[in-house]
């Protein structure tokens, strides 16, 4: 799968994009904010975005619309470590795919990535 990375924290991307290449997956860009999440989207039509909840500038939940607008039918994984109910619920309302929390171990992206697939 062509994955775009989206998280603020370069160390967090680094090590997701070192288990979905483990698993075979290829990591076609990396955005640190929704601004740029939207713009590598819209140029790199990947298979699934992994996208951060909480950046500085625009965060998940504000570039989560527009990545759905962009393309309705759209995989788009929230990594948060934000861990309440009614804060996943928005995040489903508004279109998310699924939902990864903070820490995560490979097996639980692996689990996620193959449903998706």
């Amino acid at each position: 799968m062509k994955v775009l990375l989206v998280d603020d924290n370069i160390l967090t991307r680094s090590m997701i994009k070192d288990l979905l290449t483990e698993m075979g997956h290829q990591v076609v860009g990396e955005a640190g904010d929704g601004d740029e999440a939207v713009k590598l989207f819209t140029e790199l039509k990947p298979d699934l975005v992994l996208l951060d909840l909480v950046m500085p500038g625009k965060t998940g939940l504000e570039a989560l619309p527009e990545l759905r607008a962009l393309d309705p039918n759209a995989k788009i994984v929230m990594v948060t470590a934000v861990q309440q109910e009614v804060i996943s619920q928005e995040l489903m309302d508004k279109g998310a795919t699924g939902i990864l929390h903070k820490p995560f171990m490979y097996d639980e992206l692996d689990a996620l990535l193959k449903k998706l697939a």
